[in-house]
């Protein structure tokens, strides 16, 4: 005979799941055994990653100058005064980690916030290329390096920032070998972003 359950409880459950599922690479499965396995663990922990959860977005900001995300305004890549005058630009905050990590870049970052995607009512007034040919020109970036992934959208807004910039001084490379066509640069290893770092080309 099975054993009759408060509705409310597979609700709690039903709620908790559907939220997880909602971040990037969790389908309903993978979402449901990581609601188990926190009902499984010591009620200290939930209670720790929701403690963490709610101060999250109070701790961590958009940097004023770059625009990634960082605890301090402004963050330590923009503050770092050995840091070469070539500014990688990229889709998204994320990007700036990954490459980073990949410690082969020393220059500075500028986030877009995304890609020119007009299907999706995504323009060039919606990203931050205003701001971008602010910074060439006010931190004298001498390269620009543009490090969209390479997908139709990357290509057609790394074209309109090269347009963009075509009156300045600054140099415009683009990543180049490594980095497969319709890629994502968030999945890319570091030896591939070391080889597309050194084998960038002029746009």
């Amino acid at each position: 005979m099975e054993t009759a359950y408060p509705a409310s409880r597979f609700n709690a459950i039903d709620r908790l799941t559907a939220l997880f599922s909602r971040l990037p690479g969790l389908g309903k499965k993978s979402a449901g055994r990581l609601v188990y396995h926190i009902l499984d663990t010591d009620p200290s922990y939930a209670r720790a990653l929701g403690e963490e959860l709610l101060a999250f977005h109070r701790a961590v900001k958009r940097c004023s100058v770059c625009g990634s995300y960082t605890e301090s305004d402004p963050c330590s890549v923009c503050t770092d005064p050995s840091r070469e005058p070539v500014l990688c630009v990229v889709e998204r905050a994320q990007d700036v980690r990954v490459i980073e990590e990949s410690r082969e870049f020393r220059g500075r970052f500028h986030v877009l916030g995304g890609v020119i995607a007009p299907l999706e009512g995504i323009n060039p007034e919606n990203l931050s290329i205003g701001e971008l040919v602010v910074r060439v020109r006010r931190e004298r970036i001498r390269e620009v390096i543009l490090a969209m992934n390479p997908t139709v959208e990357g290509d057609t807004t790394a074209l309109y920032i090269r347009k963009i910039l075509k009156d300045t001084e600054v140099e415009t490379t683009r990543l180049a070998s490594g980095l497969p066509v319709g890629g994502d640069l968030e999945y890319a290893d570091r030896l591939t972003l070391s080889r597309s770092f050194r084998g960038r080309v002029r746009m």
